[in-house]
């Protein structure tokens, strides 16, 4: 997509996130999905929506389903997805 127009749905995703989780570096991650390190970079801002083939291959990578890494809402932290309350669990 071209920076000089944003599209009116944006395209979230958590690249930083579980790249960070992974201890990968941007240059480490780029190799792996065979892009630029300054294509991660951008994604990672929100400057750059990848490819479909583009966002497959970080899913691969991260051994994840599309949606837990790219989504047209924002995400909660992680932090508060694990702490969000079960259905159906034991209750004191």
């Amino acid at each position: 997509m071209s920076p000089k127009r944003k599209s009116r749905r944006p395209l979230f995703n958590r690249v930083r996130v579980l790249r960070t989780e992974r201890d990968f570096s941007r240059a480490h991650l780029a190799e792996l999905v065979d892009v630029n390190p300054q294509t991660i970079g951008a994604l990672e801002r929100g400057d750059h929506y990848p490819s479909l083939d583009l966002a497959m291959r970080i899913c691969e990578v991260f051994e994840l389903p599309v949606e837990a890494v790219f989504s047209r809402t924002e995400f909660t932290p992680l932090s508060l997805d694990q702490l969000a309350p079960r259905q159906g669990g034991a209750h004191a």
